[in-house]
């Protein structure tokens, strides 16, 4: 396997609902910048960056961060081998399955690096070493894990008991059984025992392997996979997976679907400095604290507070007089929370979503392939928004039926097509497009355009697009 170059498989399904309400299902936390210039995604694709080792990485997502998974890996000068869209969620068994699939199209002796796009491991030399160390065994056949050297009694993650050492080593060995999130007493028991480390998610192993233990385990996973690969489609950068069959797997984790049952499981014990960021508490952990044990992000003011996260995306925020909080403000949601019951912000998510509420799935900035747009103001009848278009890109020719839009340039010039018309708009300029015309919006110039968009008419949603021609090949799409 020396002389192989690893396929990495970035899993970039998650929505991260207990860092809500930063994290959104639209925009969840590995998208995010959480501590540091990098999102996790970014930090994840780079970690695997150098072509000696690894080829261009798999990645795979869902439809509706297409574009920006692609600009992100873009940013971070990562030209992903394919970028496989996932129509529907089904956890991280079939999404195995499709990559080990995928990478065996490519070579039929792939070495495929399973890695979730939203755990921090600042130390990449660290993490080269365990792939290093895990690569004989995955070699031989074994379908290799990474376990985590135990710095607590942790009941946010899973376990694993190491059995005997493979091969004669005493940093690999065969697993022994895998164990779900303990207790706290469990936990401090396994914390001290020697025996067990925390499951970190991330897998080596050649790609036929995963296959015959999938056919083996799971078949059903396996059956959907192959026919989601088979009736697939490239739609420009992306491979699109045919919805139906794998709409027709089981949702199951790749753990409960083979590693808990396969006889070829081993683990590699890591000392990493590593995270998943499930929760407030967890990024509290990794960040860079003061004296009082308190971690800052954005415009914040604290009297008398201690070991806290507090976090601002907009509006100063103050906290006085708290101790192990969470305090988050974003634009339209503030968190306050015990930092020990940290896990138990999912609720709120479920609530939301249970309520029909929107703040669960979009922030007030919604990004688009072209740039992004903000709601400034909603009221009956009527909706504000801030557009900001990229140089060089453009809207879809669209109409809508229901709403006639106003458009006014805030900075940059705007290339604007209604119907037979072509109009450039200027700075301080503006341009009524009234209902059921056809139009376009685009960039001619060479830096970010910014407009007020006023909507008006009995039904505001994004659904009432029309889209007549788009650059993105979304012509299907309802947003």
């Amino acid at each position: 396997m020396h002389n192989t170059r690893v396929a990495p498989v970035i899993l970039s399904g998650g929505v991260g609902s207990r860092l809500w309400p930063l994290s959104r299902e639209a925009y969840p936390k590995q998208l995010i910048a959480l501590n540091g210039s990098h999102t996790l995604l970014q930090e994840t694709a780079v970690r695997v960056a150098d072509r000696n080792r690894f080829s261009a990485p798999i990645v795979i997502c869902s439809e509706e961060q297409r574009f920006l998974i692609a600009a992100q890996l873009r940013e971070a000068g990562i030209a992903a081998a394919e970028i496989l869209l996932e129509p529907v969620g089904r956890n991280t068994a079939p999404a195995a399955a499709v990559a080990a699939l995928r990478a065996l199209q490519r070579d039929p002796e792939a070495v495929i690096l399973l890695l979730p796009a939203d755990h921090r491991i600042p130390d990449t030399q660290a993490f080269l070493s365990a792939v290093d160390r895990a690569g004989d065994a995955a070699a031989a056949g074994k379908l290799v894990t990474f376990g985590i050297e135990p710095t607590g009694p942790e009941t946010g993650y899973g376990y694993i008991r190491r059995g005997a050492a493979f091969d004669g080593r005493n940093d690999v060995h065969h697993v022994d059984r895998f164990v779900e999130k303990p207790d706290l007493g469990r936990a401090r028991d396994y914390a001290a025992d020697g025996r067990h480390v925390w499951n970190s998610g991330m897998f080596l192993c050649r790609a036929d392997c995963m296959v015959e233990e999938l056919e083996t385990h799971a078949p059903e996973v396996l059956a959907a996979a192959r026919e989601a690969v088979a009736a697939g489609r490239t739609d420009l950068e992306f491979f699109r997976l045919h919805g139906p069959s794998l709409e027709a797997s089981p949702s199951i984790s790749i753990d409960h679907a083979v590693m808990e049952k396969t006889g070829r499981a081993a683990v590699v014990s890591a000392d990493l400095d590593w995270s998943d960021v499930g929760s407030w508490s967890a990024l509290w952990e990794t960040c860079h604290r003061d004296n009082e044990g308190n971690a800052f992000a954005g415009d914040v003011m604290t009297v008398d507070t201690r070991n806290s996260y507090i976090r601002s995306d907009g509006a100063l925020t103050a906290v006085v007089g708290a101790d192990d909080m969470v305090v988050v403000t974003t634009a339209d949601a503030v968190l306050v929370a015990s930092r020990d019951r940290a896990q138990e912000v999912k609720s709120v998510v479920d609530r939301l979503k249970q309520e029909g509420r929107s703040e669960f799935k979009n922030h007030t900035q919604v990004y688009r392939p072209w740039g992004a747009y903000r709601t400034l103001q909603t009221g009956d009848r009527f909706q504000v928004k801030l557009i900001t278009v990229n140089p060089g890109a453009r809207l879809s020719l669209q109409r809508h039926y229901h709403r006639a839009e106003h458009w006014v340039v805030v900075n940059g010039t705007a290339l604007v097509t209604r119907d037979e018309e072509e109009i450039l708009v200027r700075e301080n300029e503006s341009i009524y497009l009234p209902l059921g015309c056809a139009h376009r919006l685009a960039n001619p110039g060479k830096l970010p355009l910014n407009l007020i968009e006023v909507q008006s008419g009995p039904y505001l949603q994004e659904d009432d697009i029309v889209r007549i021609d788009d650059d993105f090949a979304r012509l299907a799409d309802r947003v």
